[in-house]
């Protein structure tokens, strides 16, 4: 009995496959040219970012990214106090010192186009273009007490009367002497104008640095920028320094001690000092007691003007006050 073979399926793709495979393949490359159309034409006339819907999908898929960090909002440096030697009405640009007046860099010897003076001193710590020694003031002395004459102590003898024929010599009776006013004690009068710097200005040893400057004036300065409560604080400055320069020749200071002492304070509208700490100190504890008295005794000081008050935005200010011992 004979069996049927099973009919087996051609590998050929029929007329209809053929049909549905050159479709896909013309959808294919139409899809292709469209969005390499689309990318030029978006390239060349940039058409997308005027399409609503596509900004607004973009807007939806555009990741949220922090805000960026804000920079730290720019102050002034802080500035330290230099005495002035000579004013100068145009202040300087970049100035690293304020005081009561302008000045600008300077030396005695304009060699050099720096904004330092050049300095010979022997210390690096506080800005000082001179050395200026203590002085004292000229303190009243005890007047002696008024001691009689002997013209004084000698009874006046009474004027004989005239006789007939006698003539007046002229000769003039023996009245007491005024005593004539002592004049009052002044310190020596400056000859020099590094005399007279050194009498009305801090006491202290010349600083040394390097520099030079392209200003020719006769004493070294710095660049310093004239403030409201520069006045203020030279006065309160020369103030301190009175009192522990009269503290210190109290104790017959000679100059045996070394160091420095740093106080931190609160310097208050009403001329009041408060939350006085010693933050740093070198010297013996003695020493260091001498500086804090010698800026808690003249206190109170002057009150703010009211223009320092107004340019401070406060009713007090943080000092800082150091004292050298050379």
């Amino acid at each position: 009995m004979s069996e049927a073979a099973p009919t087996l399926g051609s590998l050929r793709a029929g007329r209809r496959e053929n049909r549905w495979l050159a479709w896909a393949l013309a959808l294919s490359l139409a899809v292709h040219l469209l969005g390499w159309g689309a990318y030029e034409l978006e390239r060349r006339t940039g058409w997308l970012e005027h399409w609503p819907l596509f900004a607004r999908l973009q807007h939806l898929l555009k990741p949220v990214l922090p805000p960026p960090p804000q920079p730290p909002p720019e102050t002034e440096p802080q500035l330290a106090f230099v005495q002035v030697a000579e004013s100068d009405p145009i202040p300087p640009t970049k100035p690293k010192f304020y005081s009561n007046n302008n000045s600008h860099a300077a030396n005695p010897d304009a060699d050099q186009n720096l904004d330092t003076p050049k300095l010979n001193g022997r210390q690096t710590d506080v800005p000082l273009t001179e050395t200026a020694r203590r002085t004292q003031l000229a303190k009243a002395q005890p007047q002696p007490e008024a001691r009689p004459t002997t013209e004084q102590s000698r009874p006046v003898q009474p004027r004989p009367a005239l006789k007939a024929g006698e003539l007046d010599t002229g000769r003039p009776q023996d009245q007491p002497q005024q005593s004539q006013p002592q004049q009052p004690a002044h310190p020596p009068r400056p000859r020099t104008l590094k005399e007279a710097y050194a009498q009305n200005h801090i006491s202290g040893v010349e600083m040394h640095q390097e520099g030079g400057t392209h200003r020719l004036a006769v004493l070294p300065s710095f660049d310093a920028k004239a403030t409201l409560f520069g006045d203020y604080d030279a006065q309160f400055t020369q103030a301190v320094q009175q009192k522990w320069d009269d503290l210190l020749d109290g104790e017959n200071f000679s100059g045996d001690c070394t160091g420095r002492v740093t106080l931190h304070f609160h310097l208050n509208y009403d001329g009041t000092i408060t939350d006085v700490s010693m933050a740093d100190r070198s010297v013996d504890m003695h020493y260091a007691y001498l500086c804090q008295e010698a800026l808690t005794e003249p206190a109170p000081f002057e009150k703010w003007p009211e223009e320092m008050r107004r340019e401070i935005g406060g009713n007090h200010r943080d000092m800082t006050f150091t004292f050298y011992y050379y």
